[in-house]
């Protein structure tokens, strides 16, 4: 066993005034497994390549161990996958890690470029696992990944240990890691257990710093209160000091320098207690947690006229050749929530962009009520290019309820400046999303709305959901979002429709 050790760490991007960590400390034991989790944008990924030596920083962190990151760059995709592999080892060896992922060995011998994203992801942690005294930084392995890859990595995870993982699948985390660090708003915190153990003690810490807020709010309260009424009364102590009262001269001038005395006593109390007060106000004031808050969003769907929005008998699609899907039969009625599942490559996003209205060649009947308005988060963010005020622009999306959604979902009003190609991938799928959401539609189609999006953010969309029932056709690997979400299943591998 030995120690990563991150001592007084600060850092920030250059040209930034904001800190992503200062003064940071703690220590991470190089036999956990460790999940890693956080609000899209507060600096996972920053850490982690800091790790990595490649940014300079103020502070300390000293290791023993060698840090290797995931994703690493392929140079040359067009090389056979058992020449691109980073590391020496044994082919045995290489082999018997790849059958524990349900990858046939065959894969080495074909240009990786050839090779599925699932397959390339497994196959490169595989390599890596396989060198001597390291430490592994894993950034966010399951995107693109369908749930039954999914399961099998995590699976496979949970055999190794000196790892840290970057991931917002709530299911996965559960399964592979046994200890979590998690970058809240005010501090960064690692407990032992899972997600699901972190978050049940998020809870229970947020439902208590709530109520202390209300107390500490309520003391703050009557003490700016007292201030202010110290405050009148030696104002008004003052004013007796210098009044005139022409009809009492003679009194007024006998007690003149008694009530001076009085008054500059008085004063002097007021003033104390005035400077106590703000001492105290401003002690309380940094007791109030910045708790997540994570504000409701909400969601105009509109009611279509007929239970029926979408019919289709007997859909096939092929590409050339290829037979994508075939035969495949469903309906889609008004308020109906519905998760497309199928292995990566068996055509759902194909289905989606079909009832989109694409040019997809298919055979069949395929029925769509008409006037029906639909909303749609693409799966890709590659063409999101220019400033925010262009694709708000270009899309002609309603400006103040596009922003409004945006900083619900955690976005910082200094990141409405700044060109979407220096946005990261969360924040680009949170700008996607807050299109959809702006939008009034008879139906939300969302082709892996969750990809790179942070928990928080995927449990308000949930509770959204659920709260405003809008017509709902999705295509997405969080198995929790799915179990919570979908109220009935179109099956593509089987070509069928599974009522949950």
């Amino acid at each position: 066993m030995s120690l990563i050790n991150v001592n007084n760490l600060s850092f920030s991007y250059e040209g930034s005034y904001d800190n992503v960590f200062e003064n940071v400390s703690f220590n991470i034991d190089t036999n956990w497994r460790l999940g890693f989790c956080g609000r899209n944008g507060r600096g996972k990924t920053t850490f982690l390549k800091l790790l990595m030596g490649e940014y300079e920083y103020r502070g300390k962190i000293t290791s023993s161990v060698d840090f290797e990151y995931f994703p690493y760059e392929v140079k040359d995709k067009s090389l056979n996958t058992i020449e691109v592999i980073d590391g020496d080892c044994e082919l045995w060896q290489l082999q018997c890690e790849l059958s524990l992922l349900n990858v046939n060995e065959d894969v080495l011998y074909r240009p990786f470029n050839t090779l599925s994203s699932g397959e390339q992801t497994k196959v490169l942690l595989a390599s890596m696992f396989l060198k001597e005294n390291n430490f592994l930084l894993i950034d966010e392995p399951t995107n693109h990944l369908d749930i039954e890859s999914r399961e099998i990595l995590a699976n496979y995870l949970n055999t190794k240990q000196g790892f840290i993982l970057v991931s917002h699948d709530r299911a996965f985390l559960d399964i592979c890691t046994d200890h979590t660090l998690s970058i809240n708003k005010t501090d960064i915190e690692i407990i032992k257990g899972n997600f699901s153990t972190w978050y049940e003690n998020k809870i229970l810490k947020d439902n208590f710093e709530i109520s202390e807020n209300i107390r500490l709010k309520k003391d703050i309260k009557r003490l700016k209160e007292t201030a202010a009424e110290k405050a009148r009364w030696s104002q008004k102590a003052e004013s007796r000091k210098i009044g005139f009262d022409p009809n009492k001269v003679e009194k007024s001038l006998d007690r003149r320098p008694k009530e001076a005395a009085k008054a500059k006593k008085a004063m002097a109390r007021a003033k104390a207690i005035e400077k106590r007060n703000d001492r105290l106000i401003e002690e309380k004031e940094s007791l109030l947690k910045n708790i997540e808050e994570s504000e409701n969003l909400k969601l105009y769907p509109l009611e279509f006229h007929s239970k029926r929005l979408i019919e289709a008998k007997n859909i096939s699609v092929k590409y050339g050749d290829k037979t994508v899907f075939s035969s495949l039969s469903f309906e889609i009625n008004r308020g109906e929530r519905i998760a497309v599942k199928g292995r990566n490559g068996s055509g759902k996003s194909s289905l989606l962009k079909l009832i989109l209205g694409e040019d997809i060649e298919y055979t069949g009947n395929l029925y769509k009520g008409a006037g029906i308005i639909i909303s749609y988060i693409p799966q890709c963010t590659e063409e999101m290019k220019g400033l925010l005020s262009e694709y708000e622009e270009k899309n002609a999306l309603d400006v103040p309820l596009f922003r409004a959604i945006l900083r619900k979902l955690d976005f910082s009003r200094v990141q409405f400046e700044k060109r979407l190609e220096d946005y990261s991938m969360g924040q680009k799928k949170k700008v996607l999303i807050a299109h959809s959401l702006s939008q009034k539609a008879h139906i939300y189609i969302w082709d892996e709305p969750l990809n790179y999006i942070d928990v928080l953010s995927r449990i308000q969309l949930e509770e959204l959901i659920l709260k405003y029932c809008p017509t709902l056709i999705f295509v997405e690997h969080d198995k929790v979002f799915n179990n919570n979400i979908a109220m009935k299943t179109i099956e593509i591998n089987n070509a069928q429709t599974v009522l949950k």
